[in-house]
């Protein structure tokens, strides 16, 4: 199993948003894109055993760090890991048949959109579009992000020139821009949580 710093040291405030939204008498399915080392997917699915997650990657490095997690827990509600490319349609993902479209109560992408080319973060909001139950579904992304042009403190500052430098269709993502890319595929903003590290969860609700 891989370890990643970040992932260890947020997993449980995001664990603490997720539960806002989950009804303990409820049963859920969630889909995790860009999983990473798969610590989230497993202490949610620790926390959470009313949800079902599906962790997904492109890296074959990290799936098996997935793997890993998932053959040491062995919980009831954490799938084996799907190969998914988010540029792709969703048509072409592998899903299970009980992950049909417009029947996925949460879709859950943490600290991807930063590191994303354009056509990854458009594919995100498609499949949350395709995927998530119409009125109820939601989006939950965390990381870093730009508010109407602005980025703070200054240690993100940095952190988004260097990510552009790397490449420059990387770099912290506007809100505003989110906002209008989440509508134009029938999503809408329903909460911004505030977190540590400078970092925000935003919620996004499939609409009817």
């Amino acid at each position: 199993m891989l370890v990643a710093t970040a992932a260890e040291r947020n997993k449980g405030f995001i664990l603490e948003v997720l539960s806002k939204y989950v009804d303990k008498t409820k049963h859920y399915k969630c889909l995790e894109l860009a999983s990473g080392t798969g610590a989230h997917a497993a202490h949610f699915a620790k926390k959470l055993p009313n949800v079902d997650f599906q962790p997904s990657e492109c890296s074959s490095r990290v799936l098996h760090s997935i793997v890993a997690h998932v053959d040491k827990l062995r919980l009831p509600n954490l799938r084996v890991p799907l190969y998914i490319d988010v540029t792709k349609d969703p048509s072409l993902w592998a899903l299970p048949e009980d992950y049909a479209p417009s029947s996925i109560d949460i879709l859950v992408c943490i600290n991807m959109i930063h590191i994303s080319s354009n056509a990854a973060v458009e594919g995100l909001f498609k499949a949350a579009d395709g995927l998530l139950r119409p009125g109820s579904g939601i989006l939950l992304t965390y990381g870093p992000y730009a508010f109407e042009g602005n980025i703070s403190p200054e240690s993100n500052i940095s952190f988004h020139e260097n990510l552009q430098q790397q490449n420059p269709e990387w770099g912290l993502r506007d809100i505003i821009a989110l906002k209008e890319i989440a509508k134009h595929n029938n999503l809408g903003l329903e909460k911004i949580h505030e977190m540590p590290m400078n970092n925000h969860c935003l919620i996004f609700r499939r609409n009817a």
